[in-house]
């Protein structure tokens, strides 16, 4: 149960406050570009099973790779891809406290 309060609490609140406390006069927007970085979880479709719950997914998925984080990294530097950076490295951390639990 925390496990997965602390998961979803990151891949939606943590987007959340981000948008309402830096975002004010945009925050929906910001608030769903954020989101949309749960996107990459198509990356599962890949993975046999789909989703295992004891499978952690750094480093496993090819969009979860540190490869790929230091991609998402890089876009948090122009302003026009920041917030599609921050939801994707927001995805990764949020993946990392699920794997911190296992």
């Amino acid at each position: 149960m925390l496990q997965t309060l602390a998961h979803y609490g990151c891949h939606f609140g943590l987007p959340l406050i981000i948008a309402l406390v830096w975002y004010k006069s945009k925050w929906k927007m910001a608030f769903l570009i954020m989101v949309a970085g749960m996107l990459i979880d198509l990356d599962h479709l890949l993975a046999d099973p789909i989703f295992d719950p004891n499978r952690c997914s750094i480093n496993f998925h090819p969009l979860h790779t540190y490869y790929a984080l230091a991609v998402y990294l890089f876009l948090l530097i122009p302003k026009k891809t920041r917030l599609i950076g921050l939801g994707l490295v927001i995805h990764i951390v949020a993946d990392m406290v699920d794997c911190a639990f296992m």
